[in-house]
């Protein structure tokens, strides 16, 4: 049976709290409070969690490969045995229906899983060796060896619309617990009951596979973010949130006497572009996608197509005209919290005092829940560059955009900053000479995606949930994806190094049997 504990911070193996029982959970759909009530961490408790994470990174940042592997599959057996309570229970904080949370749950035991797959391949080393070359004229080479080795503990931020798969065993958890790091983690405030049943399976992973008991810590509180990423101990933050959030957090560390790397996964529109042949083909069945994909969940998702763009033409006409009844006949839903409905709409409030902006659709209305909506902005407004078609509107709702010709396509997307993904729609022989467009659309996202939708992203090796700011702070990175663990990890050189002192990694009877660079060919050789 479900059991909501203490509500005290996670701090080093243990619950603790300092400060007030002053944080209450409450139900999404009429934020009425839950009955669950949470301390705010002090500013001790923040150092007293950072101290921890550092404490146990000393042993944990030395585990093996096998023995982490071990760990992360052990919290995602912790997270699938939670059962239909706690599927309530999150239902009941976020508003999000059962089934969507199971898919998530399946989700976050699934990518804790592949980074298990991961670390037991053993290329997150990325050893090289260039051994020495002492005969080498008219200077000698001496023996080089580089791999990768852990940050330190990360700071954590947990994201509002997935209380699962981008919270507390997310993939930023996911990835730095696989790097080797440890997790001071910031629970929060829209879900703060399933965040403390997802910390408790977490402890039980701990205490199970016999893990440092600082390796994850969790804490509470609305004001206590900039203090977690003031921390000297703390060494990288991952952020998944709003673009003032996380660009504020990036300015607190970079202010730091010692600056450290932001990962935030911030604001993003998602263009959609549409391309004429397409439209006179299946306009009808591209309107009602598109609609599906942007009112999905209420439009809460960060991927959610925002502006749609297509060429002057009867079928552009015809298409908007399809959309609008799709719109007009969508259900009104409830958001994940009281604040995340005022903002949205704030957000359709701006939307209607711009002149250059018409109101095409609004869907089902409900009191206390969010009407999906379709919008048309004159292509002035993104040609200059206007902030209300360059920063999302949290919500069901997007905008659509009529351009002249080819040539304005191209220059609209100019004028788009930093997206997460990038939409292409179109028939076989107008995409076969899309490659303008297609090497516009490379440069403004992480992901480009074409004859789809971008609501969804796999968890695979290959995927990219990133892209050139606003959409993240560092387009190098993805918070989906093995190649996220990359983001906790750096390079470092051993220089005519004795073989005793060698990590595993580089030692030249290659004791883990991994593909290494060595003298710029790839070998799993012995030296």
């Amino acid at each position: 049976m479900l059991v909501i504990h203490s509500g005290m911070q996670f701090i080093g193996g243990r619950r603790q709290a300092e400060g007030e029982r002053c944080l209450h959970s409450r139900r999404a759909v009429d934020n009425s409070p839950m009955g669950y009530a949470f301390y705010q961490a002090t500013r001790h408790e923040v150092d007293l969690a950072a101290q921890a994470a550092a404490d146990a990174f000393t042993c944990y940042s030395q585990t093996s490969l096998e023995e982490r592997a071990v760990f992360l599959a052990r919290i995602a057996d912790e997270i699938d045995a939670l059962g239909d309570d706690f599927i309530a229970l999150a239902s009941e904080e976020t508003a999000l229906p059962p089934a969507r949370l199971q898919g998530e749950r399946s989700r976050t035991s699934g990518q804790m899983r592949l980074f298990a797959t991961l670390l037991r391949r053993g290329d997150i080393h990325a050893a090289r060796i260039d051994t020495a070359q002492p005969e080498r004229k008219p200077l000698p080479r001496v023996d080089i060896r580089q791999c990768y080795i852990p940050l330190g503990p990360i700071a954590i931020f947990g994201a509002s619309n997935f209380p699962l798969a981008f919270s507390t065993a997310g993939g930023d958890t996911s990835s730095a617990l696989a790097a080797g790091c440890t997790v001071v983690f910031k629970a929060h405030s829209g879900h703060m009951a399933t965040a403390e049943i997802i910390a408790e399976a977490i402890e039980r992973a701990i205490i199970a596979t016999q893990m440092p008991a600082g390796v994850f810590n969790m804490i509470y509180g609305n004001s206590v973010g900039a203090d977690l990423v003031k921390h000297p101990i703390i060494q990288a933050v991952g952020f998944t949130g709003s673009l003032a959030g996380g660009r504020a957090l990036f300015d607190v560390a970079m202010q730091r006497p010692q600056p450290i790397p932001v990962f935030a996964e911030m604001s993003s529109i998602n263009p959609v572009i549409v391309l004429p042949n397409a439209l006179a083909q299946r306009g009808e069945p591209i309107a009602q996608e598109l609609a599906n994909s942007f009112t999905l969940g209420s439009g809460q998702f960060c991927t959610k197509p925002g502006i749609i763009l297509g060429i002057r033409s009867p079928e552009f006409d015809q298409f908007i005209t399809h959309l609008t009844q799709e719109i007009t006949l969508r259900p009104a839903q409830s958001m994940l919290n009281q604040g995340t409905l005022l903002n949205y709409q704030k957000g359709i409030h701006q939307l209607d005092d711009e002149p250059l902006m018409t109101r095409l659709a609004i869907g089902e209305h409900h009191e206390n829940q969010a009407s999906s909506m379709l919008y048309r902005a004159d292509i002035a407004l993104l040609l200059n560059k206007n902030a209300l078609l360059q920063e999302e509107v949290f919500g069901p709702v997007a905008i659509v955009i009529e351009v002249e010709s080819q040539y304005q396509l191209l220059h609209a997307i100019d004028c788009l900053q930093g997206q997460l993904t990038a939409t292409l729609i179109g028939e076989h022989d107008e995409l076969a000479n899309a490659h303008e467009l297609s090497r516009r659309l490379q440069s403004i996202a992480g992901r480009v995606v074409v004859n789809g939708y971008p609501t969804g992203v796999e968890v695979c090796d290959a995927v990219v949930h990133g892209g050139p700011y606003p959409a993240t702070s560092d387009a190098r990175g993805t918070s989906v994806g093995t190649l996220a663990i990359w983001r906790f990890l750096r390079p470092i050189c051993f220089q005519n190094y004795p073989k005793s002192l060698l990590p595993p990694a580089l030692q030249d009877h290659n004791p883990l049997n991994i593909s290494r660079l060595i003298n710029g060919v790839m070998s799993r050789e012995v030296l």
